[in-house]
């Protein structure tokens, strides 16, 4: 008998097992570690959003089993969002699918779109569901270097060129995780037209749409540039803009081909998320949008801080203009480490657990994901162990 089943035999030994038995071993012996390695989001659910899931939840109709592709006053409460925020009309019924979450709609898509053997081109350092959603439908990933949103496009004619068979699709993701990296409406106009040019769909992941620190630029959508629906699909969630990513409620909009693809799959595997959850989704939507204001202002506070803290410190961190994240090369005398010794360093001498970049491909190897889930003071308190730590080892790193 095969000692492992074949698609887990294709996933690489998991990035951060070893961080984080290290930090389960730490703070079994009482240790405090300030946790910046998860992008889970700590602040508070608007209580208009709790309330109307409490009041739903009580009616017993609700607790019935939902529907897959949402149920239609989500889709347009959907709808209406991209419309008032992106100026894109898209149809509720045919354009729009609720999903469990941006995670669950990439895999699911990638389950629906990808026969065995088929390349997708898939940007590197990048979440990894971009590429392993892919690979466990069977597929197979031409990962193109990302360390900046130009360099992705021009690796993309080479890729295409280079790749048997022709790659089916190419995956965007901007503001970015992990890098942080934002880009404009040309940006995507290019985009599509490689996307034309080379026969390919073009998926786009925009979780992080509403945490961005620059009012005057707020990141646009794939689906604003003109034709963008003939060949793409974007995802997004509630997850980060409502902190709300326990609901596991996202959606996938455009292009009706590929809607349909997901949607007959996830008619398979799902009956959708909890219907109050998904009247409570509707009400985030279509409710008041002060609550994302705060937020949005909270996580630009944290950055700040962080900054210029860690600066102070002796770990200069560039600054991001959007996300939930710094992707932060890792300081003077440590980029020989790699990324995942200098985490478990970190996390033993100052407390703090910081995502290793090689988890997010092996182009992100010297740099750590700072995720801004931890409050003013504690962000200060990390900054005050790093000091410690880097006066400690610096001299002593070999």
């Amino acid at each position: 008998m095969q000692s492992e089943f074949h698609k887990i035999k294709r996933l690489p030994p998991y990035v951060f097992e070893e961080v984080n038995k290290l930090k389960a071993r730490l703070r079994a012996k009482g240790v405090d570690i300030i946790d910046f390695g998860m992008g889970n989001p700590d602040l508070p659910v608007p209580a208009h959003i709790v309330e109307k899931l409490a009041e739903t939840a009580a009616k017993p109709r609700t607790n019935r089993y939902s529907a897959s592709r949402g149920i239609p006053g989500l889709r347009k409460a959907m709808a209406g969002y991209y419309e008032r925020r992106f100026g894109v009309k898209l149809n509720p019924d045919t354009q729009i699918v609720s999903t469990l979450g941006s995670k669950e709609g990439f895999a699911n898509l990638a389950q629906a779109i990808t026969a065995p053997g088929d390349v997708i081109i898939s940007p590197n350092p990048s979440y990894p569901i971009h590429a392993f959603g892919f690979i466990m439908a069977g597929g197979v990933i031409r990962s193109v270097e990302a360390n900046s949103p130009e360099q992705y496009l021009a690796g993309i004619d080479r890729a295409v060129r280079h790749s048997v068979p022709k790659p089916i699709a190419m995956v965007t993701c901007y503001p970015a995780n992990p890098t942080a990296q934002t880009v404009g409406l040309d940006f995507y106009k290019e985009a599509i037209a490689l996307a034309k040019k080379h026969d390919l769909f073009l998926l786009s992941d925009m979780a992080y749409s509403e945490i961005y620190f620059d009012d005057n630029a707020p990141p646009p959508s794939v689906l604003q540039v003109e034709g963008a629906t003939d060949v793409a699909v974007e995802v997004n969630t509630l997850s980060k803009t409502y902190a709300m990513a326990g609901f596991r409620v996202g959606f996938a909009l455009g292009n009706e081909r590929l809607i349909a693809a997901l949607a007959r799959v996830k008619s398979y595997l799902d009956y959708g998320a909890y219907t109050p959850i998904q009247v409570a989704a509707a009400a985030a939507l279509n409710g008041p949008q002060d609550c994302v204001a705060e937020m949005r202002a909270i996580y630009k506070s944290r950055r700040d801080v962080l900054v210029e803290s860690f600066a102070k410190a002796g770990w200069e961190v560039p600054k991001p203009s959007a996300s939930m994240f710094c992707w932060a090369p890792l300081p003077a005398g440590f980029a020989h480490l790699g990324s995942v010794e200098f985490a478990k360093r970190v996390m033993e001498g100052a407390e703090i657990a910081v995502a290793p970049g090689v988890a997010f491909g092996e182009y992100g190897d010297a740099y750590v994901r700072i995720a801004l889930v931890e409050n003013e003071q504690r962000i200060r308190q990390a900054a005050r162990n790093l000091k410690r730590f880097l006066e400690s080892e610096r001299g002593a790193v070999r």
